[in-house]
């Protein structure tokens, strides 16, 4: 028993021990971790304000900039779309003005506008830097690309962004994506993967527009 009292008392004064060196610590540091403290408070402070004061409200202004310039986009009126009409800006003026702020779909409006206007690099350039979190726009990013490339008669470089694009939407949109890259290998005398890509249509997508359709495309590759 005796024992153990002098071993709680020698526990005790161990503790007391580091208390005191702690203690001394904080006491010879005390201005330094002040001024530490102060410091992250100050730097929180900052970048809160930053965000509420400056980062906020240029996001706010770049969605109003944004909502005339998706109207035309709805309208199809490309071209005032990227360019504005004069008042409001346009996708590209707001993409120079305000960058990411404006939102991640910006590039894809853009993108977008561009391939309706027969301007395929820089449809690309702008489509590549999509990157939103919404799987059906990234898939349409994707297939906006191969359309792209498509045009530019780089028909092999296109399939892979097709069947990329129906990866990620995995839904009734993807047989139209598919589609594409069916044709594509057709294109480039590839039946036996035209068939694969067209039986998947088949398989997984039978209601949608191109499943109602496609095996007259398959019976066509195996004649």
């Amino acid at each position: 028993m005796a024992k153990n009292n002098n071993l709680k008392k020698e526990d005790q004064a161990n503790v007391a021990e580091a208390l005191s060196k702690t203690e001394q610590f904080f006491e010879k540091n005390k201005k330094q971790i002040v001024y530490t403290i102060v410091g992250a408070v100050v730097l929180v402070a900052l970048i809160l304000s930053y965000k509420a004061f400056i980062v906020a409200p240029k996001q706010k202004e770049a969605q109003n900039q944004m909502f005339t310039a998706e109207r035309y986009f709805r309208a199809d009126s490309f071209n005032l779309a990227l360019n504005g009409d004069g008042n409001a800006l346009g996708f590209e003026k707001i993409m120079s003005k305000y960058g990411s702020k404006a939102g991640a779909a910006v590039y894809l409006y853009a993108g977008i506008c561009e391939l309706q206007l027969g301007n395929n690099d820089a449809a690309i350039k702008y489509l590549e830097k999509y990157n939103g979190k919404d799987n059906i726009m990234s898939a349409r990013a994707k297939a906006c690309i191969g359309d792209a490339l498509v045009n530019k008669g780089d028909i092999k470089g296109a399939v892979s962004y097709f069947k990329d694009a129906a990866k990620i939407s995995d839904n009734i949109l993807s047989a139209g994506y598919l589609f594409k890259a069916g044709l594509c290998y057709e294109e480039l005398k590839q039946p036996k993967e035209a068939l694969a890509v067209y039986q998947q249509i088949k398989d997984n997508y039978p209601q949608s527009p191109e499943g109602v359709e496609i095996d007259k495309y398959i019976s066509r590759i195996a004649e």
